[in-house]
């Protein structure tokens, strides 16, 4: 009865198996036995068991030779070389990806003469006519109106680089998506909802395979040079995932254990977040707090090993040429203010309120195109979502360029050797200063056009993200929601510095912002924001808040990002209490239990099945029950796995065996054992069952019986059943009243029930 998650959890020890007068063909495990089908979940007591048995074998026999000892100090060190892989790999993919995006994205503005490899930085580095005032001009880079027509300027080269600008980033997209569809259906999207699906104990076969991993990593550079509102962040978790899967299956400790596989891919999913915003540590807190299920001590220091390694092997790849991990790593030179704390928990409202704004859109969309028509064309939905981002895009410098750079423009602190327009204040003529210190100004001319202009890029991405988040392409959400919150803070930053400086005789600047000093610091705000609408998205707070202060290496900035953190939180956590990536798990019905508290009165049998006016429980007996009978019960039932109980009258619970390993043990059976024939006996018991000497030949399987499934009675309350599930991590327990069996509960059983509590449909969380 065993339904979708029902499953054996059979301890293959030696103590079980009797030595009966019969040959027990299963005394030698075969192929498959113990494994999963698709879309099924793990039973985490039995893996553990397994590698228990596993580690207990190479221990004992350790003691025998020196070569069994050698073997013994490889298998456990095999753990540390996988982390050591999974770093070297997932660090070089990192790199490889940030050179091909950074080359990618300019190439829709213009292309580099000397070598068209070059991206247009790399291109002027190179010139020997590039001034520092016009750095970002050289005769080398020309723009393509200016390659195809010779000039530089005028209405009809700005209409026509708009119109090549647009086409690339079609033409990318187009790729990207064809890619995905033909290739790799499951590169698309961020990958960390099933990521957090698949480390709870969920099997989706092909989702971290050798295809996923080449697609995803093409495809991102293609969606991320495309323009469109989306971040390589969250992809690049998956990416390094896929790249311990893959070592995985050089390791049979890791390749045959489902459940030490996912303590891998723990280590890895941190390795993906160092090399995705260069933050080991953050990348470690991530795993625990965000994705992982089961974390123990030892994968705690394995993942910090596997981010320390990925994180050391981009440093040495240099992609973004500043001998940083990241694009916009920033310093700030002034401390930040008590007063100042009134401002970034505004900013923290504002990530709290974006992030359930978001959530609710994006959440709303992509169930429409669950249900419409809109899902069954996905590169036109990509191509329109690109058409339209490009066109809104191209006029506003801010939006035009990656989003990568431009929150490294917003992070960054007005310098006296700054360019950039959001740094076009009015010098006072007659102040000398150390460059480090420049006093607070009043605002010039560019300032205030940027920020119109921030205003409506602010706008732009607030809606686009909506849209291209979920779309059939790879889609991370960091660097968007970053981008978001980095605008308002920006925004709002310099709308204080300027208060500040017209006004600092007011009693809240008074103490501690004098005439001439360098008080407020915009691009603080913007670091802030950007922490904060991270938040309110995600419902990340420690590991979020170590990320941020990693990727600016501002220590003493910790506060106002704990404060910003704490208060997106709470203000999304009072709309709603799932981040983004719980929405989307929900939504597309994966069988996951998060960490809520149960606080229905319920009980173990109100919720088993069979319910009344059900048909009774398929179950097997111990010693009476055919092969035909055990065939045909397979066929007519979708089970998973089956109680064997002592006869049908007394359904005295023996044990539990899985459908798979019923099915694989007959069909061996009857290749093997000579005399198995459809009306031979089956039998669990340690002795054969007294039959007629004209009866076939019985057949023992014993083997594959679990004799210690996981029972309840029928008064549990549902509160301690729905934590055991979540803490043994448990497919299906069995229901019994004084040792005679009642029903079972499984997984997907517990699920309905909580969906059912919650007033949601019960069918809406089962996986399709």
């Amino acid at each position: 009865m065993a339904e979708a998650d029902g499953t054996s959890s059979a301890t293959p020890t030696e103590e079980m198996n009797g030595a009966g007068n019969l040959m027990d063909f299963l005394d030698e495990p075969f192929p498959d036995v113990g494994t999963y089908e698709d879309f099924h979940t793990i039973d985490w007591l039995r893996e553990k068991s397994r590698d228990t048995d596993r580690h207990r074998k190479i221990t004992s026999k350790s003691k025998e030779s020196i070569w069994e000892l050698i073997k013994s100090l490889l298998d456990a060190w095999s753990g540390w070389l996988v982390m050591l892989l999974i770093g070297l790999l997932s660090g070089t993919l990192a790199g490889v990806i940030d050179l091909a995006v950074d080359w990618m994205t300019d190439l829709k503005e213009g292309v580099c003469l000397s070598a068209f490899w070059y991206s247009h930085e790399q291109c002027c580095w190179t010139s020997n006519e590039t001034t520092f005032a016009d750095r970002d001009k050289c005769p080398q880079w020309q723009k393509w109106a200016e390659l195809m027509t010779g000039y530089t300027e005028g209405a009809g080269v700005y209409v026509l680089n708009y119109f090549l600008y647009v086409l690339w980033a079609l033409f990318f997209s187009f790729l990207a998506v064809s890619l995905v569809r033909v290739f790799a259906p499951y590169a698309c999207g961020s990958g960390i909802p099933e990521i957090k699906t698949i480390l709870s104990g969920f099997i989706i076969r092909g989702y971290l395979g050798k295809w996923t991993l080449l697609i995803k990593t093409v495809t991102l550079v293609l969606a991320v040079s495309s323009g469109l509102s989306l971040g390589k962040e969250g992809p690049l978790v998956h990416v390094a995932c896929c790249c311990g899967n893959l070592f995985c299956s050089l390791f049979s400790k890791y390749s045959k254990n489902e459940g030490k596989r996912r303590e891998v891919l723990s280590a890895a999913a941190a390795a993906g977040v160092s090399v995705a915003f260069g933050a080991p540590i953050g990348g470690v807190l991530f795993s625990l707090e965000e994705v992982s299920y089961y974390f123990p001590l030892k994968t705690l220091w394995r993942s910090f090993f596997a981010a320390l390694v990925a994180a050391f092997t981009l440093r040495s790849i240099n992609p973004f040429g500043n001998n940083r991990l990241v694009l916009f790593y920033v310093e700030y030179h002034t401390p930040w203010y008590m007063a100042e704390l009134v401002p970034f928990i505004l900013l923290g409202v504002f990530g709290g309120l974006w992030g359930t704004l978001f959530i609710r859109g994006n959440i709303a969309w992509c169930r429409r195109r669950k249900t419409t028509l809109l899902g069954k064309y996905p590169v036109l939905e990509v191509i329109v979502v690109t058409g339209i981002t490009a066109i809104l895009a191209f006029p506003n410098p801010y939006t035009r360029r990656s989003t990568s750079e431009l929150i490294s423009e917003l992070f960054n602190d007005c310098g006296a050797l700054e360019s950039s327009q959001l740094c076009d204040y009015i010098n006072n003529p007659n102040t000398t200063r150390p460059v480090d210190d420049i006093p607070d100004r009043p605002a010039g001319p560019g300032v205030y056009s940027a920020l119109w202009q921030l205003t409506l890029a602010l706008i732009f991405k607030i809606v686009i993200t909506i849209f291209t988040f979920g779309m059939k392409i790879p889609s991370g959400l960091f660097i968007p929601s970053m981008a978001v919150g980095a605008i308002a803070g920006r925004i709002v930053g310099i709308a204080v510095e300027q208060m500040a400086y017209h006004h600092h005789d007011w009693i809240i600047f008074k103490n501690w912002c004098r005439p001439g000093a360098d008080c407020v610091t915009p691009g603080l705000y913007a670091m802030v924001g950007a922490a904060a609408c991270l938040g309110g998205v995600t419902r990340m707070t420690v590991s979020l808040v170590v990320i941020m202060f990693e990727l600016t290496g501002g220590l003493e900035y910790i506060v106002p990002l704990m404060a910003a953190a704490v208060t997106s939180k709470w203000v999304a956590d009072a709309f709603g209490k799932e981040g983004i990536y719980e929405a989307h798990i929900q939504l597309n019905g994966y069988p996951y239990l998060d960490q809520d508290e149960f606080t229905h009165r319920t009980l173990a049998t109100d919720v088993m099945r069979p319910r009344r006016n059900e048909p009774p429980l398929s179950v097997l007996t111990q010693d009476s029950t055919t092969v035909e009978d055990v065939e045909t019960l397979i066929k007519e039932t979708d089970y998973n796995g089956f109680p064997v109980v002592v006869s049908r009258e007394s359904e005295r619970l023996i044990g539990f065996v899985q459908r798979r390993d019923l099915i694989l043990a007959i069909k061996t059976a009857r290749q093997k054992q000579d005399g198995v024939v459809s009306n031979s006996v089956v039998y669990f018991t340690e002795d054969a069952p007294q039959i007629p000497a004209t009866n076939p030949q019985p057949l023992k399987l014993r083997r594959i019986l679990n004799l210690s499934p996981f029972t309840v009675t029928d008064h549990t309350p549902m509160e301690t059943v729905v934590d055991i599930f979540r803490k043994l991590g448990l497919r299906q327990c069995l229901v019994t009243r004084s040792g005679r069996l009642l029903g079972i509960i499984t997984k997907k059983d517990v699920l309905r029930h909580m969906a059912q509590m919650m007033n949601q449909d019960p069918e809406s969380i089962m996986f399709n």
